[in-house]
């Protein structure tokens, strides 16, 4: 008996040495798939994100203080996701204040939709002077489509109150000719309103301005710039209205002109265009266009390069994702095909 155990034994411990090769190469096969796996990155946004005009619905993002850009950027677009049911978001549109990297906003967006198993909405970052909000970084506000129709067709309004006076002018009379102006066209209401003013001494007092205007709608105040050069109050609305019906909208990104100089700006708008032709609609089809430059000059020079009938609404600010930019534009249109 005591020779069949020691037979044994010595069996056991040849079997062993011969499948030893074979372990340990499957366990460095294992380990070296485990090293080598690496997260898919996140997909970029399209340029343009079409949607059924009647089904569009609108939200903006309640404000922050805690945390770091990356987490409040995660955090309002949870929270546009909660107040919009969870619904397709087709357009995103963020301003941000403070020196966060403001490249991040893009993937963190791709990150969240893309695990509700959506398409991607088109995204348009602008960096801004404040928000109405101690420590807040970011604001968003979000075009999303319901699964039933929402209404006809679509009003984009703009009113602009502009002087010569100092920024340190109280914002307040030129907010409330704006917003009185603006309320004057959107007749049938307003379903977002965003302002920009030039100063935000009180923010609290502000936002009653244009809510007391438009109770029911989704309400976003914004400091475009730190240190304007004059006073300035800039107001738009997208609501229910009749002069857009066409059946479906393409909503376009923010569209950065690398430099200051006229072939800097036509470059821009050449690529707004054919991102536009790509998703079938065109430069005579936009509706709205936005304008972000970073001074009067280029403004000036950008408006004169793109004459259109439709409305263009000059919104001046802080900053854009490149530190060599000279002004970004986004833009809706028609689709036509």
């Amino acid at each position: 008996m005591r020779h069949r155990r020691i037979w044994l034994g010595a069996a056991t411990l040849s079997l062993g040495v011969w499948l030893w090769p074979a372990v340990s190469a499957a366990r460095k096969t294992n380990r070296k798939d485990e090293i080598t796996q690496v997260r898919e990155l996140p997909k970029d946004p399209p340029p343009v994100a079409l949607a059924e005009t009647r089904k569009l619905v609108f939200h903006v993002s309640p404000l922050s203080g805690k945390g770091l850009l990356t987490a409040q950027t995660r955090d309002a677009l949870r929270a546009i996701l909660r107040l919009n049911g969870g619904l397709p978001v087709v357009h995103i549109r963020a301003f941000v204040a403070g020196s966060g990297d403001v490249r991040r906003i893009p993937q963190i967006v791709s990150e969240i939709i893309g695990e509700k198993k959506y398409p991607l909405p088109s995204v348009s970052i602008l960096r801004a002077g404040g928000l109405p909000l101690e420590n807040a970084q970011v604001v968003l506000e979000a075009v999303s489509v319901a699964k039933r129709d929402a209404g006809a067709g679509l009003d984009i309004l703009a009113s602009e109150v502009f002087t010569d006076a100092d920024a340190s002018l109280s914002p307040r009379p030129l907010l409330q000719k704006a917003v009185d102006e603006l309320a004057a066209k959107a007749r049938g209401g307003a379903a977002m309103v965003t302002c920009f003013v030039s100063t935000m001494p009180n923010p609290a007092e502000l936002t009653a301005v244009i809510t007391a205007r438009f109770p029911a709608a989704a309400v976003n105040l914004v400091q475009p710039q730190r240190g304007p050069f004059r006073a300035m109050a800039v107001c738009e609305s997208i609501g229910r209205g009749t002069r857009i019906t066409a059946d479906r909208l393409a909503f376009t990104g923010s569209r950065v002109a690398f430099g200051a100089d006229e072939k800097d700006a036509t470059l821009a708008f050449q690529r707004l265009d054919r991102d536009l032709n790509d998703a079938g609609a065109n430069s005579s089809s936009i509706v709205f266009t936005r304008l972000y430059p970073l001074s009067g000059a280029v403004a000036d020079l950008a408006r004169k390069l793109r004459p259109s009938a439709s409305p263009l609404l000059t919104i001046p600010v802080e900053g854009l994702a490149s530190i060599d930019a000279g002004f970004a534009v986004d833009a809706v249109a028609t689709v036509l095909k």
